[in-house]
């Protein structure tokens, strides 16, 4: 999702980091519900 050099520059802080780790979250839990829908079908 981003350059590790973004990490190290400062181009990205920890609340960038917190932002795409809850992106990640969301993503995963859709894609657990839409399987579970699809399963019950």
């Amino acid at each position: 999702m981003c350059k590790y050099e973004s990490l190290l520059d400062g181009t990205l802080d920890l609340a960038d980091i917190a932002l795409m780790n809850d992106c990640l979250l969301v993503r995963a839990e859709n894609k657990a519900r839409l399987q579970k829908a699809m399963e019950s079908k």
